[in-house]
Protein backbone atom coordinates (compact mmCIF):
# COMPACT_ATOMS: atom_id res chain seq x y z
CA UNK A 1 0.00 0.00 0.00
CA UNK A 2 1.38 3.21 -0.99
CA UNK A 3 2.18 6.30 1.90
CA UNK A 4 0.15 9.27 1.37
CA UNK A 5 2.46 12.36 1.41
CA UNK A 6 1.15 14.87 4.09
CA UNK A 7 1.67 17.99 4.94
CA UNK A 8 4.34 18.35 7.84
CA UNK A 9 3.28 20.20 10.91
CA UNK A 10 5.51 23.34 11.36
CA UNK A 11 6.47 23.92 15.51
CA UNK A 12 7.84 27.30 17.36
CA UNK A 13 10.01 26.84 20.03
CA UNK A 14 10.86 30.48 21.69
CA UNK A 15 13.57 31.19 23.41
CA UNK A 16 14.12 32.45 26.78
CA UNK A 17 16.12 36.17 27.31
CA UNK A 18 13.96 38.30 29.55
CA UNK A 19 13.07 41.64 27.82
CA UNK A 20 14.97 40.48 24.43
CA UNK A 21 12.07 38.62 24.41
CA UNK A 22 9.96 41.55 22.62
CA UNK A 23 11.99 40.41 19.17
CA UNK A 24 9.74 37.17 19.10
CA UNK A 25 6.86 39.74 18.32
CA UNK A 26 8.63 40.88 15.36
CA UNK A 27 9.89 37.01 14.26
CA UNK A 28 5.91 35.93 14.30
CA UNK A 29 4.42 39.03 12.75
CA UNK A 30 7.52 38.48 9.91
CA UNK A 31 6.58 34.88 9.47
CA UNK A 32 2.98 35.90 9.35
CA UNK A 33 3.16 38.10 6.65
CA UNK A 34 5.36 35.73 5.00
CA UNK A 35 2.41 33.29 4.92
CA UNK A 36 4.39 31.03 7.37
CA UNK A 37 1.17 30.01 9.50
CA UNK A 38 2.75 27.43 12.72
CA UNK A 39 0.90 24.26 13.83
CA UNK A 40 2.11 24.28 17.13
CA UNK A 41 3.77 26.82 19.45
CA UNK A 42 5.89 26.10 22.80
CA UNK A 43 8.00 28.48 24.70
CA UNK A 44 10.54 28.62 27.94
CA UNK A 45 10.23 32.05 30.19
CA UNK A 46 9.61 35.42 27.87
CA UNK A 47 9.11 32.90 25.24
CA UNK A 48 6.04 31.32 26.96
CA UNK A 49 4.60 34.79 27.89
CA UNK A 50 4.84 35.84 23.70
CA UNK A 51 3.61 32.36 22.61
CA UNK A 52 0.72 32.43 24.77
CA UNK A 53 -0.46 35.48 23.25
CA UNK A 54 0.38 34.30 19.62
CA UNK A 55 -1.73 31.25 20.71
CA UNK A 56 -4.70 32.60 22.14
CA UNK A 57 -4.73 35.13 18.72
CA UNK A 58 -3.44 38.20 20.84
CA UNK A 59 -0.71 39.19 19.46
CA UNK A 60 -1.28 41.81 17.85
CA UNK A 61 -3.55 44.17 20.61
CA UNK A 62 -0.15 42.37 22.89
CA UNK A 63 2.15 44.11 20.44
CA UNK A 64 0.58 47.64 20.97
CA UNK A 65 0.72 47.15 24.71
CA UNK A 66 4.49 46.34 24.52
CA UNK A 67 5.33 49.19 22.56
CA UNK A 68 3.50 51.58 24.65
CA UNK A 69 5.32 50.10 27.86
CA UNK A 70 7.72 53.18 29.00
CA UNK A 71 10.40 53.07 32.52
CA UNK A 72 7.53 54.24 34.77
CA UNK A 73 5.00 51.80 33.67
CA UNK A 74 7.64 48.89 33.70
CA UNK A 75 8.21 49.81 37.15
CA UNK A 76 4.46 49.82 38.16
CA UNK A 77 4.26 46.05 37.95
CA UNK A 78 6.87 45.69 40.03
CA UNK A 79 5.34 44.19 43.45
CA UNK A 80 8.65 44.07 45.37
CA UNK A 81 9.06 40.99 48.17
CA UNK A 82 11.91 40.03 50.87
CA UNK A 83 11.69 36.30 50.50
CA UNK A 84 11.89 33.78 47.24
CA UNK A 85 12.81 36.68 45.00
CA UNK A 86 12.60 40.37 44.33
CA UNK A 87 9.22 40.60 42.94
CA UNK A 88 6.34 38.79 43.58
CA UNK A 89 4.74 38.68 39.86
CA UNK A 90 1.18 38.85 40.41
CA UNK A 91 1.10 42.38 39.16
CA UNK A 92 2.26 41.57 35.94
CA UNK A 93 -0.16 38.06 35.88
CA UNK A 94 -3.04 39.59 37.21
CA UNK A 95 -2.83 42.37 34.62
CA UNK A 96 -2.50 39.61 31.76
CA UNK A 97 -5.48 37.90 32.99
CA UNK A 98 -7.50 41.20 32.97
CA UNK A 99 -6.38 42.59 29.72
CA UNK A 100 -5.80 38.84 27.44
CA UNK A 101 -6.66 35.74 28.12
CA UNK A 102 -6.73 32.97 30.77
CA UNK A 103 -8.12 29.70 29.66
CA UNK A 104 -7.61 25.81 30.27
CA UNK A 105 -4.26 25.19 27.82
CA UNK A 106 -6.56 22.24 26.59
CA UNK A 107 -8.41 24.63 25.01
CA UNK A 108 -5.95 26.87 23.51
CA UNK A 109 -6.77 28.11 19.77
CA UNK A 110 -3.55 26.80 18.89
CA UNK A 111 -1.16 24.00 20.71
CA UNK A 112 0.73 25.62 23.03
CA UNK A 113 3.09 24.37 25.60
CA UNK A 114 5.41 26.18 28.16
CA UNK A 115 8.59 24.98 30.06
CA UNK A 116 9.24 25.02 34.01
CA UNK A 117 12.07 23.72 35.74
CA UNK A 118 11.78 22.30 39.64
CA UNK A 119 13.55 23.85 41.97
CA UNK A 120 14.15 21.18 44.36
CA UNK A 121 15.04 18.38 41.38
CA UNK A 122 16.21 20.28 38.63
CA UNK A 123 13.89 18.52 36.54
CA UNK A 124 12.41 19.64 33.17
CA UNK A 125 9.02 20.56 33.33
CA UNK A 126 6.44 20.42 30.55
CA UNK A 127 3.15 22.61 31.30
CA UNK A 128 0.49 21.25 28.61
CA UNK A 129 -2.29 21.19 30.61
CA UNK A 130 -3.98 24.14 33.12
CA UNK A 131 -4.45 27.51 33.44
CA UNK A 132 -2.43 29.09 30.49
CA UNK A 133 -1.92 32.33 32.27
CA UNK A 134 -0.33 30.34 35.92
CA UNK A 135 1.85 28.41 32.97
CA UNK A 136 3.41 31.86 31.98
CA UNK A 137 4.16 32.72 35.25
CA UNK A 138 5.92 29.24 36.01
CA UNK A 139 7.57 29.32 33.31
CA UNK A 140 9.01 33.24 33.66
CA UNK A 141 10.21 33.01 37.09
CA UNK A 142 13.71 33.68 36.70
CA UNK A 143 15.42 32.93 40.26
CA UNK A 144 16.55 36.19 42.20
CA UNK A 145 14.14 38.06 40.49
CA UNK A 146 10.50 36.23 40.75
CA UNK A 147 9.25 34.38 43.37
CA UNK A 148 8.65 30.40 42.41
CA UNK A 149 5.24 29.23 41.91
CA UNK A 150 3.87 26.76 44.20
CA UNK A 151 1.87 23.61 41.92
CA UNK A 152 -0.74 21.85 44.10
CA UNK A 153 1.44 18.75 43.87
CA UNK A 154 4.02 20.30 46.30
CA UNK A 155 6.46 21.57 43.14
CA UNK A 156 8.25 24.76 43.29
CA UNK A 157 8.55 25.63 39.91
CA UNK A 158 11.02 28.44 38.43
CA UNK A 159 12.05 29.62 35.13
CA UNK A 160 11.95 27.47 31.89
CA UNK A 161 15.09 28.66 30.71
CA UNK A 162 17.49 27.27 32.88
CA UNK A 163 16.72 23.92 31.69
CA UNK A 164 15.63 24.05 28.34
CA UNK A 165 16.31 27.82 26.97
CA UNK A 166 15.36 26.83 23.56
CA UNK A 167 12.42 24.19 23.80
CA UNK A 168 13.19 21.76 20.33
CA UNK A 169 12.04 18.86 22.56
CA UNK A 170 9.15 20.06 23.49
CA UNK A 171 7.93 20.92 20.04
CA UNK A 172 8.54 17.66 18.90
CA UNK A 173 6.66 15.97 21.61
CA UNK A 174 3.88 17.99 20.40
CA UNK A 175 4.24 16.96 17.17
CA UNK A 176 6.05 19.07 15.12
CA UNK A 177 8.07 17.33 11.99
CA UNK A 178 9.82 21.29 11.28
CA UNK A 179 10.84 23.34 13.91
CA UNK A 180 11.69 26.66 13.75
CA UNK A 181 13.80 27.97 17.17
CA UNK A 182 14.08 31.30 17.99
CA UNK A 183 17.40 32.21 20.13
CA UNK A 184 17.71 35.53 21.61
CA UNK A 185 21.03 34.65 23.36
CA UNK A 186 23.41 33.77 20.05
CA UNK A 187 25.43 37.00 20.73
CA UNK A 188 24.82 37.68 23.90
CA UNK A 189 28.76 36.77 25.26
CA UNK A 190 30.14 38.92 22.46
CA UNK A 191 28.93 41.96 24.70
CA UNK A 192 32.19 40.84 26.80
CA UNK A 193 34.44 40.41 24.51
CA UNK A 194 36.14 43.81 23.32
CA UNK A 195 38.40 43.50 20.80
CA UNK A 196 42.46 44.45 21.39
CA UNK A 197 43.76 47.56 21.51
CA UNK A 198 46.07 48.43 18.26
CA UNK A 199 49.80 50.11 19.68
CA UNK A 200 50.96 52.11 17.04
CA UNK A 201 54.25 51.69 15.61
CA UNK A 202 56.79 54.22 16.83
CA UNK A 203 57.47 57.24 13.95
CA UNK A 204 60.75 56.51 11.88
CA UNK A 205 63.51 58.94 13.42
CA UNK A 206 64.44 61.48 10.63
CA UNK A 207 67.89 62.49 9.76
CA UNK A 208 68.52 66.32 10.23
CA UNK A 209 70.35 67.28 6.50
CA UNK A 210 71.96 70.55 7.86
CA UNK A 211 73.44 69.01 10.72
CA UNK A 212 74.82 66.00 8.75
CA UNK A 213 74.01 63.24 11.80
CA UNK A 214 72.98 60.16 11.41
CA UNK A 215 69.52 58.99 12.30
CA UNK A 216 68.89 58.08 15.74
CA UNK A 217 67.82 54.66 15.96
CA UNK A 218 64.08 53.83 16.54
CA UNK A 219 63.23 51.72 19.90
CA UNK A 220 62.00 48.93 18.57
CA UNK A 221 58.43 48.27 17.66
CA UNK A 222 56.28 46.98 19.39
CA UNK A 223 53.54 43.83 18.17
CA UNK A 224 50.88 45.37 17.26
CA UNK A 225 47.57 44.12 18.99
CA UNK A 226 48.61 43.08 22.18
CA UNK A 227 46.58 45.42 24.19
CA UNK A 228 46.16 45.84 27.42
CA UNK A 229 49.92 45.86 29.09
CA UNK A 230 51.50 46.02 26.32
CA UNK A 231 49.86 49.90 25.78
CA UNK A 232 50.64 50.25 29.35
CA UNK A 233 54.39 49.36 29.00
CA UNK A 234 54.66 51.65 25.52
CA UNK A 235 54.81 55.14 27.90
CA UNK A 236 57.13 53.37 30.33
CA UNK A 237 59.97 52.65 27.62
CA UNK A 238 59.73 56.06 26.47
CA UNK A 239 60.27 57.42 29.80
CA UNK A 240 56.88 58.54 30.31
CA UNK A 241 54.33 58.08 33.00
CA UNK A 242 52.25 55.01 32.69
CA UNK A 243 48.42 55.44 31.78
CA UNK A 244 46.28 53.71 34.19
CA UNK A 245 43.42 52.26 32.95
CA UNK A 246 40.36 53.84 33.91
CA UNK A 247 38.29 52.56 36.65
CA UNK A 248 35.47 49.78 36.20
CA UNK A 249 31.65 50.16 37.38
CA UNK A 250 31.10 47.62 40.29
CA UNK A 251 27.86 45.77 38.92
CA UNK A 252 25.52 45.53 41.01
CA UNK A 253 24.05 42.13 42.82
CA UNK A 254 21.18 41.86 40.31
CA UNK A 255 23.41 42.85 37.25
CA UNK A 256 25.81 39.51 38.47
CA UNK A 257 22.96 37.25 38.67
CA UNK A 258 21.09 38.16 35.15
CA UNK A 259 24.74 37.97 33.86
CA UNK A 260 25.39 34.66 35.11
CA UNK A 261 21.88 33.28 34.04
CA UNK A 262 22.64 34.65 31.16
CA UNK A 263 25.89 32.91 30.28
CA UNK A 264 24.17 29.75 31.61
CA UNK A 265 21.47 29.49 29.60
CA UNK A 266 23.87 30.59 26.77
CA UNK A 267 25.80 27.38 27.49
CA UNK A 268 23.07 25.23 28.08
CA UNK A 269 21.27 26.40 24.46
CA UNK A 270 24.55 25.49 22.63
CA UNK A 271 24.59 21.99 24.42
CA UNK A 272 20.68 20.94 24.09
CA UNK A 273 20.78 22.74 19.88
CA UNK A 274 23.88 20.41 19.70
CA UNK A 275 21.65 17.24 20.89
CA UNK A 276 18.48 18.04 19.28
CA UNK A 277 18.72 20.81 16.66
CA UNK A 278 16.08 22.37 15.24
CA UNK A 279 15.26 23.04 11.87
CA UNK A 280 15.41 26.85 11.49
CA UNK A 281 17.09 28.56 13.72
CA UNK A 282 16.16 32.47 14.16
CA UNK A 283 19.44 34.27 15.86
CA UNK A 284 18.34 37.89 16.41
CA UNK A 285 21.53 40.04 17.12
CA UNK A 286 20.26 41.14 20.81
CA UNK A 287 23.49 41.95 22.96
CA UNK A 288 22.76 45.82 23.01
CA UNK A 289 19.60 45.45 24.81
CA UNK A 290 19.58 44.71 28.90
CA UNK A 291 17.72 41.53 30.16
CA UNK A 292 15.43 44.24 32.02
CA UNK A 293 15.14 46.35 28.99
CA UNK A 294 11.44 45.94 28.63
CA UNK A 295 10.81 49.62 27.96
CA UNK A 296 12.61 49.57 24.34
CA UNK A 297 10.30 46.80 22.92
CA UNK A 298 10.40 48.89 19.11
CA UNK A 299 14.29 48.10 19.21
CA UNK A 300 13.99 44.12 19.77
CA UNK A 301 10.79 43.54 17.75
CA UNK A 302 12.78 45.49 14.36
CA UNK A 303 15.77 43.05 15.36
CA UNK A 304 13.13 40.18 15.48
CA UNK A 305 11.38 41.05 12.31
CA UNK A 306 14.58 41.33 10.60
CA UNK A 307 16.32 37.97 11.92
CA UNK A 308 12.61 36.15 10.57
CA UNK A 309 12.73 37.84 6.82
CA UNK A 310 16.56 36.53 6.24
CA UNK A 311 15.41 33.07 7.22
CA UNK A 312 12.57 32.88 5.26
CA UNK A 313 14.55 31.60 2.33
CA UNK A 314 15.92 28.44 4.08
CA UNK A 315 12.01 28.01 5.82
CA UNK A 316 10.98 27.92 2.68
CA UNK A 317 13.32 24.93 0.91
CA UNK A 318 12.15 22.77 3.91
CA UNK A 319 8.21 23.36 3.71
CA UNK A 320 8.59 22.60 -0.42
CA UNK A 321 11.26 19.62 -0.25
Amino acid sequence: MALARRTPKLGLALGSGSARGWAHIGVLQALHEAGVKPDIVCGSSIGALVGAAYAAGELERFSDWVQGLGLRSVFGFMDFNLSGGMLKGEKLIEFWRRNFADFDIEASPMPFGAVATDLHSGAEVWLREGSIADAVRASIALPGLFTPVARSDGRLLVDGGIVNPVPTSLARAMGADIVIGVDLNADILQRHLHPLAVVPPPAPALADPESGDEPEPAAPELPAARGGWMQRLTPWRSGAAPVQPPPRRVPSVLDVVMTSVTIMQVRITRSRMAGDPPEIVIAPQLSHLGLLDFHRAKDAIAEGRRAAEASLPQLQRFMTG
